[in-house]
């Protein structure tokens, strides 16, 4: 087998998933967490983080609200569960109730 070289010119262009803003504001995050500063929730007023992941979920939140190149978050993971098709709600009539003459001759006093 021969070995292919590659020269500068052929060099395989990569894409990158995050920016270099938002790795800048993971690493700050990471920092925040290990000092002790960074909070959980809305405003700071949750409890400390103690968890790598979840420091790195705020940073990357963090980047994304100030318009970094940021991959969009995935979604929740959906139940392995059939739905059900519907036959028990489609096979009840809805009947609309009479109204009883009562309330509305309640004014004749």
């Amino acid at each position: 087998m021969a070995a292919r070289k590659r020269s500068s010119s052929g060099r395989k262009k990569s894409t990158r998933k995050y920016g270099k803003s938002a790795s800048k504001r993971v690493g700050s995050a990471m920092h925040r967490r290990k000092k002790g500063t960074l909070k959980r929730g809305r405003g700071g007023k949750g409890g400390k983080v103690k968890s790598r992941k979840q420091a790195i979920a705020i940073g990357l939140s963090e980047a994304r609200s100030k318009g970094a190149k940021v991959p969009r978050k995935r979604g929740a993971k959906k139940s392995t569960r059939k739905k059900s098709t519907g036959k028990k709600s489609s096979s009840r009539k809805k009947t609309g109730r009479k109204k009883s003459g009562r309330k509305s001759s309640s004014s004749s006093s």
